[in-house]
């Protein structure tokens, strides 16, 4: 497969007006699930375990698929494509579905999400593989080295926060309970900062538009959803710490 740069140029651009258009709009169009979905949920909903898994698949998959493909990839892209993007869903698929604990997702969420990982898949893969020229130098560039590391920190600090989450409950409890330890003790949704650092560290080390316009997508998608989750719990316990931020210790 050749390098289709207009194509790429247009997705990346599109994803960057997706991700400011739900910044604007969010409190008109929040995405209804989890602790959202409310007293009257949906008549078609999904298997908390079963959305994951189905709806993260393909940004780990089509990455995979577009590797087979007959033109040679760029050796470099093709690393940093395995060693962040595809490990950060491999997880998110083979680790983190299969232990969620979640309510039912709407089949109409999983859906969409589904579809936006496809695309996004095919987008960060093709450019990678395909259309990125990384100099013999590249792995030694400060870009390159500090966004690895900003990029495994987030994954750790996002991973951590989801099994403090996991394990809030015990079996059977349905109860809402405060997040205490790591990165909870500075803000609500410590999780969701975890993986915004991830994507930008991605951008940062592939220093291209495409892993650019995911990471703002990321921030403006996930960064409103954090501030709802303070919201919530600053409601629901009179004795939440007020010195916690939505995201961004000790400033938001």
């Amino acid at each position: 497969m050749h390098c289709h740069g207009y194509l790429v140029h247009y997705l990346s651009l599109a994803m960057i007006l997706a991700g400011l258009g739900n910044l604007i709009n969010h409190k008109k169009v929040q995405p209804v699930y989890g602790r959202y979905v409310g007293s009257s949920p949906p008549a078609k909903v999904v298997p908390a375990r079963l959305a994951w898994f189905l709806q993260e698949m393909p940004s780990f998959l089509v990455p995979l698929l577009l590797m087979l493909t007959w033109h040679k990839p760029s050796s470099t892209g093709k690393y940093l494509l395995l060693g962040t993007f595809c490990t950060h869903y491999f997880q998110r698929t083979f680790v983190y579905s299969l232990l969620s604990r979640g309510k039912p997702v709407p089949l109409v969420v999983m859906g969409s999400a589904g579809l936006f990982c496809s695309v996004n898949g095919f987008l960060q893969a093709h450019y990678l593989l395909h259309c990125a020229h990384f100099d013999d130098q590249w792995s030694a560039d400060y870009r390159f080295k500090t966004g690895l590391v900003l990029f495994y920190i987030g994954m750790a600090i996002n991973i951590h926060s989801d099994y403090i989450l996991r394990n809030l409950r015990k079996p059977g409890e349905i109860d809402y309970k405060i997040p205490t330890e790591g990165l909870f003790e500075y803000v609500s949704g410590a999780n969701y900062l975890g993986e915004i650092m991830e994507w930008f560290g991605y951008a940062a080390a592939t220093w291209s538009l495409p892993a650019l316009s995911f990471a703002v997508f990321s921030l403006c998608f996930i960064g409103p959803r954090a501030v709802y989750h303070h919201r919530f719990y600053l409601e629901k316990f009179k004795d939440y710490p007020r010195s916690r931020q939505a995201l961004i210790p000790f400033i938001f």
